[in-house]
């Protein structure tokens, strides 16, 4: 390298950190070494401190540092921001310190860094040290230094002294009402951040991309869609029409406000969508129950070059999760290792998600065995796909181990809503009610609404129905749908005629318009024989303009999800679905199969009654199932009901008849068939 001056080696080494080249620097360092004598200009060494700092080679940058006679507050401050640029808040305080007992006072841009790195800390001991310096030496009253004081009170919870900061600052600029908004929308006071909009406005302020978002966020948390219509069109007015960081935020605020025709509507008006842009469509479909919309973005962002980034990746799991669609989780799964995003913590907890929803345990198990890190969302998980499967005994393992042997995990409400929900699907009365009995007094949980109603579902699938309802008569707090739900489950199961009516009315005076649980008491009234009866509450259903929802089961075959209704004679593989079940019904019959007729849901003639359950959803989704897999693979069949008592039955015959392993999610659990039995035990 020919001889440089002094500027020049300066410029070298800025055109090394602007193109973050490591390389580049330490040559530049080594020019100044070898051309100039010891020890360097100060200006220089400012230069490298600032250099190596922000390239994350702290040991290099503070070595240049000490070996400075003449460090000043410009090199101090250079090696402390470059700390927290990444993320060694610690560090970042530690060399505020040491500058300090040099007696070299901080700057307006040193005290920013400090606030920083205290607030990231969460110290705010240490922040109320730093602020007081700031005063000492004349510098709060700087723009940058008071907005950094105020985030960093914001950030360590102290509400008190951040709204003292702010009503005290002789000038606030637009960083300031940003950081006011943003952090009111983090901790949970949305409504203030939108008074401080419209403050702001009232001030003569011109808000920017980031004003904008936080306040779509408050209206998101708010639900507040008429406030974010009206921002949108302020925001087309104020010239932030093409702006896409702003059309990502109108994304998301009207995914969250369930108006994913909205969302769709702005997604196609950005000309250069980016990253973001992709994700927060695929997020919201997925808040949405638009899985299969959101599972066709994603691919379709990956044929226009989109990078899967794990937030991505993420949210299309919980697609797939809802889906059930294995294959295409899967596929997902094969990206995520591609893109190098497996290890992410998310993407770790939303593959055990995925895997436990769609009925493959193995696969779950195995994805949280591979997390390099867990947290309590990856542990709930794991415990919920257990509680899915019936697996009592793993549920409670695990819950157990995530509670005795890595104590830094604590269980959460989530977390025993799982536990609670494995043990009524096994069955585990006594187990049950020790855990719900002990949640306050051993993990300080109050037990809530979703707990109580996982207790009368434990008593009412054990048949202790009569106990189940005197539980709910005694409970402290009003029961809820769920709760009368469960109450209602248990005596359709258990032809608990009276007592069903109790729950149904119940249901009927907190949620009128819900069909299903009109549905279940006339099914009631058909299954024990009271024609009458079940009559009446349909006729009350037309009378009241209540329709009953429309039962569906689906299937994915070949990266495409087949949907059936009873009945259904729409598919266009029609003629080979008829074959095949009245292929099955022959055989079952010959294996000595009869139909549970309690299901017809109509008073029909028996051979009637026999038509017609057999035309159910799942049956024909099964029938599909067997022509379009080949032999050897699991069938996984979905429905958005629960399964029916002579379906249950049908295919536990099924499975044992063709040699299959069929794999059953209703809207309540999974049933795994295999040579005749079914993993739930017959508590369907």
């Amino acid at each position: 390298m020919p001889f440089l001056t002094p500027n020049s080696l300066a410029s070298l080494v800025q055109s090394a950190l602007s193109t973050q080249s490591t390389r580049l620097g330490r040559a530049a360092h080594a020019q100044m070494i070898r051309t100039l004598d010891a020890p360097l200009p100060s200006f220089l060494s400012n230069h490298l401190v600032n250099m190596y700092s922000k390239l994350d080679l702290p040991d290099s940058a503070q070595l240049v540092l000490q070996l400075n006679p003449s460090r000043s507050v410009v090199t101090w401050t250079a090696l402390i921001a470059g700390s927290v640029q990444n993320g060694h808040f610690a560090s970042a305080i530690l060399h505020f310190a040491n500058m300090l007992r040099e007696s070299v006072q901080p700057n307006d841009f040193t005290f920013p860094c400090a606030f920083k790195a205290s607030g990231s800390l969460r110290l705010p001991a240490t922040g109320k040290q730093v602020h007081a310096l700031a005063v000492k030496a004349g510098q709060i009253c700087d723009v940058f230094v008071g907005c950094s004081a105020f985030d960093m009170y914001c950030k360590t919870g102290l509400r008190d002294e951040a709204r003292k900061v702010f009503d005290e600052m002789p000038e606030r600029n637009l960083a300031t009402w940003n950081a006011y908004m943003s952090n009111a929308v983090l901790d949970g006071r949305p409504q203030n951040a939108v008074y401080k909009f419209i403050e702001f406005l009232r001030a003569g302020g011109e808000p920017n991309s980031i004003t904008f978002c936080a306040f779509l966020n408050a209206c998101s948390d708010t639900s507040n869609l008429e406030l974010g219509r009206q921002l949108h069109g302020f925001v087309m007015r104020c010239g932030f029409g093409k702006d896409v960081s702003v059309l990502n935020g109108l994304i998301d605020f009207y995914g969250k406000c369930r108006e994913v025709g909205s969302s769709m509507m702005v997604f196609d008006t950005i000309d250069k969508r980016n990253d973001v842009s992709w994700c927060s469509l695929v997020a919201a479909c997925v808040q949405n129950d638009e899985e299969e919309m959101a599972c066709e973005l994603f691919l379709r962002a990956r044929k226009e070059g989109v990078e899967p980034t794990d937030f991505m990746v993420s949210s299309v799991l919980s697609a797939c999760s809802g889906l059930a669609w294995l294959e295409q989780g899967r596929s997902v799964h094969a990206i995520a290792v591609k893109a190098c995003v497996e290890g992410n913590l998310f993407v770790g907890s939303a593959l055990v998600d995925m895997y436990g929803k769609c009925g493959s345990i193995e696969d779950a198990k195995r994805a949280f065995n591979g997390m390099p890190s867990r947290n309590l969302i990856s542990w709930n998980a794991m415990v919920g796909g257990y509680a899915h499967q019936g697996h009592a005994n793993m549920a409670l393992a695990l819950f157990e181990e995530m509670t005795v042997r890595s104590h830094e995990v604590k269980p959460n409400y989530v977390t025993l809503v799982c536990v609670l929900s494995a043990c009524s699907r096994a069955g585990a009365v006594e187990t049950g009610m020790q855990i719900f009995e002990s949640m306050k007094a051993k993990y300080g949980i109050e037990p809530g609404a979703e707990h109580y109603a996982c207790v009368v579902d434990l008593l009412g699938r054990a048949g202790m129905v009569e106990r189940a309802y005197e539980f709910i008569t005694k409970m402290p707090i009003r029961p809820t749908i769920s709760i009368w739900g469960a109450l209602l489950g248990a005596c359709k199961m258990y032809r608990k005629t009276e007592l069903g009516r109790v729950a149904a009315d119940k249901l009927f005076e907190l949620d009128p318009k819900d069909s299903g649980n009109h549905v279940i008491l006339s099914n009631m009234f058909a299954a024990a024989g009271r024609w009458e009866e079940a009559t009446l509450v349909r006729k009350g259903m037309k009378d009241v303009g209540i329709k009953k929802g429309a039962g569906y089961s689906w299937i994915a075959v070949k990266n495409a999800v087949h949907i059936f209704q009873a009945k259904d004679t729409s598919h266009e593989r029609n003629s080979e679905i008829q074959a095949m079940l009245t292929k099955l019904r022959r055989e079952m019959e010959k294996a000595g199969y009869i139909a549970d007729t309690n299901f017809a849901l109509f008073d029909l003639e028996e051979e009637e009654k026999v038509s017609e359950v057999w035309y159910h959803s799942e049956k024909i989704a099964l029938a599909f199932g067997l022509i379009a897999i080949p032999p050897g693979v699991p069938i996984r069949i979905t429905k958005n009901l629960r399964i029916c008592g002579d379906c249950h039955g049908a295919i536990k015959f099924i499975s044992g008849i063709v040699g299959r392993e069929i794999i059953v999610r209703d809207n309540n659990r999974f049933h795994r068939f295999r040579d005749g039995h079914c993993s739930c035990r017959d508590y369907w």
